[in-house]
């Protein structure tokens, strides 16, 4: 007899998921042995929120689906952050969780299909145990078919139930992209023809769409310049026409060769107040076309929009371009030195060093680590103030070496346990998280998770003693210092007690053992407690106050 819990533990398994991150419970332990017991790999988190963390920084690093499992009630509701920004993140993980019986809530259950469909969570109760198999299967489909995150809900009363026939792989799912209007086709090829410095700005729906190859050609053939959101950092990173990052990222000169384009393509970009740094980026005489998955979705800045996929439509435009004989633009023979020294990065930029006999400058620090890092490396940010520094030094192989925690939903805490799904998933990669003290306090339980993974990680905590981005942003707006500062943290200490290799870093020379960790072969994981000067603010925030 084949009960709920391990059908959906075996069918999981043979829809092709290979990792599960989570905590057990009553409602979810016996289906988590069943995964398990399929040759699916266990993490085992200390926080639900961390588990999903988990799960949907493995799948931006893999692209492949992964399991959060909890228990129900406190089990949900601790995981609810980590699943909003996976959800608008378009993540694609599957949630395994227990639920309140088929015959009614407990006196401690919650309505949790309300509470997972507020934050945008597709939701799958299993109540007929003859489907049970089939609504697995399809769960898988979803979440990797759509990039959604989808909750799979295990009533209390059913779990031991049998369940009947045999265990069916998911197929694979059929995606087609969405036929391209021909008349938001000639509008595009109509804005490109009168181009004379058109730009190619892709996102991560680029990526996803597997279009870099495409968009490249693309440009070329317009004789464009590219650029990409912070997310789709890569993309274009073998171009020498690629001028990095849009938005409050890039440095003064790609940012004002981005200012000279009339006319701006953007694919799979949501085009928002981020990419476009407030506004600040695009020239307002610019003509921006957004193409885009979903139907409608047009930002407030796009004066037109193509729906569809960013792979089919390049591929048209590139082809209608061909036929028509567009012209090829001249803004790269006149541009190439403004171009050159924006490719050169903020590396090359010098800076008022700011260190002092205890602390050291932020900026100093993370060009130094820059060059101490290995070039297949995965990045994993938490959120707050210093997110600056390293988008702004360091860059990524492609898309899949960025893991940005927190940015869709707005939140921090979340980077360690994304440094746990992202080691997990692309051990071929060194893994660097960079977190700011408050999120690294926040998030501190899975430190232990990954000590104990065993797979290479460097953690950069940027320890200014203080929540850096309320502290610039609202003092001079009359915030009480008190509520954004707290006393100053021995991370060293306490990565040392987790299982971590740890050093205190207030000056240059204290980095010597980063190199020594490297030339060892990077074992486990090794935390540097950073104590950064707090008064040296990020260009893209300089930007907001003086906004």
């Amino acid at each position: 007899m084949t009960t709920l819990a391990e059908a959906v533990g075996q069918t999981l398994a043979g829809s092709g998921v290979r990792h599960a991150f989570g905590v057990v419970g009553g409602g979810n332990i016996l289906a988590t042995a069943a995964l398990t017991a399929s040759g699916v790999h266990y993490t085992a988190a200390r926080h639900e929120g961390g588990a999903m963390a988990m799960a949907d920084a493995y799948f931006r690093s893999t692209g492949d689906v992964a399991v959060c499992t909890t228990t129900h009630g406190p089990g949900i509701t601790n995981a609810v952050t980590a699943l909003a920004d996976a959800a608008k993140n378009r993540s694609g993980v599957v949630l395994l969780c227990g639920d309140a019986p088929t015959s009614g809530p407990r006196p401690h259950d919650i309505d949790q299909s309300a509470l997972l469909a507020a934050v945008g969570v597709r939701v799958v109760r299993l109540t007929d145990t003859a489907t049970a198999r089939e609504e697995t299967a399809e769960a898988v489909r979803t979440a990797r078919g759509g990039r959604c995150p989808v909750a799979l809900l295990l009533p209390g009363d059913l779990t031991g139930r049998p369940v009947p026939g045999p265990v069916r792989a998911a197929a694979p799912p059929a995606n087609e992209p969405p036929a391209v209007d021909d008349r938001d086709l000639e509008a595009a090829l109509a804005a490109l023809a009168g181009a004379r410095r058109p730009l190619i700005l892709a996102g991560l729906g680029a990526w996803h769409a597997g279009a870099g190859k495409i968009l490249r050609q693309l440009g070329d053939r317009l004789g464009a310049l590219f650029a990409t959101t912070v997310m789709a950092g890569g993309i274009f990173r073998e171009s020498p026409w690629s001028l990095g990052i849009c938005g409050g990222f890039a440095t003064p000169s790609a940012a004002a060769l981005m200012g000279e384009a009339d006319v701006v393509v953007a694919f799979g970009a949501s085009l928002d107040a981020f990419t476009l740094h407030g506004g600040r980026i695009v020239d307002p005489g610019a003509t921006v076309v957004q193409v885009d998955l979903v139907e409608g979705k047009r930002a407030p800045r796009a004066d037109l929009l193509v729906h569809g996929d960013a792979h089919a439509v390049a591929v048209r435009l590139l082809d209608a371009i061909e036929v028509r004989g567009l012209p090829v633009s001249g803004w790269r023979s006149t541009g190439a030195a403004a171009v050159a020294e924006a490719r050169a990065g903020w590396g090359s930029i010098a800076h008022d060093d700011a260190s002092t006999a205890d602390r050291i400058d932020p900026r100093t620090l993370t060009k130094a680590l820059a060059a101490l890092l290995p070039e297949e490396r995965t990045v994993v940010l938490d959120g707050g103030h210093f997110i600056a520094w390293p988008a702004m030094y360091w860059w990524v192989p492609d898309p899949a070496g960025f893991v940005f925690t927190g940015a869709a939903f707005q939140s921090i805490g979340l980077g360690l346990a994304g440094a746990v799904g992202a080691a997990v998933g692309r051990p071929d990669r060194l893994t660097v998280a960079a977190a700011g003290d408050g999120g690294a306090l926040m998030g501190l339980p899975e430190l232990d998770t990954l000590a104990r993974s065993g797979k290479p990680a460097l953690v950069v905590v940027y320890d200014d003693a203080a929540y850096g981005f309320e502290e610039h942003m609202y003092l001079p707006q009359g915030a009480d210092p008190a509520t954004t500062t707290f006393a100053d943290t021995d991370f060293a200490t306490v990565a040392r007690g987790l299982g971590a290799r740890a050093l205190t870093v207030r000056r240059l020379d204290d980095l010597g053992a980063v190199r020594e960790w490297r030339e060892a072969g990077c074992p486990g994981t090794l935390v540097l407690d950073c104590k950064v000067v707090s008064g040296v603010v990020a260009p893209f925030l300089a930007d907001l106050l003086r906004a």
